[in-house]
């Protein structure tokens, strides 16, 4: 027997939160503009879950997560524009579209063929949607999506139309190149424009490295900062039952325990 929805009593319960006269204040207030902070937070509060591998919780911050679209179905429902049903629709349309390799029984494509094709599907989209005589490569890669997670969004567009590397080899020897023009630039005044700008070449050339071994790049960032953190931790842990603080510690002394710590890993 299948398990009852739970769906429709979330959509009463939010079209009840917003009722004018009987609803909560705090959420009658809200508009579209004023949830987007909150959807960031929860789409965050998310991935912590997921790579702190806590997955009670994850239950939880979906639930949270859910909210948002479902908080956005509302506002868009009570101003005529569409309702539930219909971001549904829209979603279950673009999968089948999206996935032809699966829903039109395509047979035998290998993982890249997949994802030209995805790129290729895609491609059309924008050129259907813009009203634009010419279509931008860019339209649909939001302006505010982190640094690191464009710079992957625009490699893969522009590797979608065949200006890629063939192998991470490639996109390593860019990365080595770039550190030596880094270091050009650094030699004549660290503190140019031109030193700021080929530092910004470094990282695009080094999130190009991650997309070519299959990780995101923000990702990779967010555990190093994990992991220089908590070795941080460590080291003043070393240097505390040293009778030494963060404070009073020279830099030679920090570097010695960071080393231990390293060795200790």
């Amino acid at each position: 027997m299948s398990k009852p929805s739970a769906l429709p009593e979330l959509l009463a319960i939010m079209a009840k939160l917003r009722e004018p006269q009987t609803g909560c204040p705090w959420d009658i207030k809200q508009d579209f503009k004023s949830i987007v902070p909150h959807t960031i937070e929860e789409a965050y509060e998310v991935a912590d879950c997921i790579e702190r591998g806590d997955y009670r919780e994850l239950k939880t911050e979906l639930g949270d997560l859910l909210f948002q679209v479902i908080f956005y179905a509302q506002l868009a429902t009570e101003q005529n524009l569409f309702d539930f049903d219909d971001v549904v629709k829209g979603l279950n349309d673009k999968l089948t579209r999206r996935h032809p390799h699966v829903f039109a029984k395509q047979d035998n494509l290998t993982d890249e063929q997949v994802a030209q094709q995805w790129q290729a599907i895609k491609a059309k989209e924008r050129r259907e949607k813009s009203t634009a005589t010419e279509a931008s490569l860019w339209q649909d890669i939001p302006v505010n999506l982190p640094a690191l997670s464009k710079a992957k969004k625009i490699q893969q567009r522009v590797a979608g139309l065949g200006f890629d590397w063939p192998s991470y080899h490639g996109a390593l020897d860019k990365v080595a190149e770039e550190v030596d023009e880094v270091k050009e630039a650094l030699a004549v005044n660290p503190y140019s424009e031109h030193s700021a700008e080929e530092v910004g070449d470094l990282l695009f050339a080094t999130v190009n490295v991650a997309r070519h071994i299959k990780r995101d790049p923000e990702q990779l960032l967010r555990s190093a900062n994990d992991k220089f953190s908590a070795r941080f931790e460590k080291v003043q842990v070393y240097l505390q039952a040293k009778g030494q603080s963060l404070d009073t510690a020279t830099l030679d002394e920090m570097d010695a325990a960071w080393e231990a710590i390293k060795k200790q890993a």
